[in-house]
């Protein structure tokens, strides 16, 4: 089909195409079924995503996501305050949530800078945290950004762990990378 007077359409199947895992295919689907097949769900769509924009911004308290000046988490008086789970993206709380295994706060930390550093140092203060989990996608630099921030929180009287890394439940020992066995192994618990 020639893209010649389809401009606005073809607009939309670009949008799409530049959201993560979203290929071209993927993309033209989603932008036909907008259009002709349920163009209700698009003007929603629509309407959501600039409801989201506008009105979402981070929790001045711990930078995670939240529609007011502080997010509901840090609010609530019923979370473990001593307890703070150290995340590199806000998007990684909603997974920690749902695995209903986690009571304390979260510290939303992207970038390793002095002012975050000194956010974080000051929420470590305030609560008088006693125990910090590193719940960040295991890899070297990331061990080093776990070690690096340790190192910057010697001073106070905490605790550091991190979420377990190994061979995933189901998965056979053949397709698991050599440097995840050795961590499992490593890890072993008695049983």
């Amino acid at each position: 089909m020639s893209k010649k007077g389809l401009d606005k359409f073809y607009n939309l199947v670009e949008s799409f195409e530049n959201l993560p895992a979203i290929g071209k295919k993927s993309a033209l689907r989603l932008a036909y079924h907008i259009v002709y097949e349920n163009s209700y769900s698009g003007l929603k769509l629509a309407h959501s995503i600039e409801d989201a924009i506008a009105t979402i911004k981070k929790c001045t308290i711990c930078n995670s996501m939240s529609e007011h000046e502080i997010c509901d988490i840090c609010l609530d008086s019923d979370r473990a305050k001593e307890r703070l789970c150290i995340v590199q993206s806000a998007k990684d709380i909603f997974n920690v949530e749902d695995s209903k295994q986690y009571d304390g706060t979260y510290f939303v930390l992207e970038h390793l800078d002095e002012e975050n550093l000194d956010k974080l140092k000051k929420i470590i203060a305030k609560n008088d945290t006693k125990d910090i989990l590193f719940a960040i996608t295991p890899s070297l630099a990331n061990d080093a950004f776990i070690l690096y921030i340790e190192d910057r929180l010697k001073p106070y009287d905490i605790k550091f762990t991190k979420i377990a890394q190994g061979v995933p439940t189901g998965v056979s020992l053949e397709n698991v990378d050599i440097l995840s066995l050795s961590k499992a192994i490593k890890c072993s618990v008695d049983i």
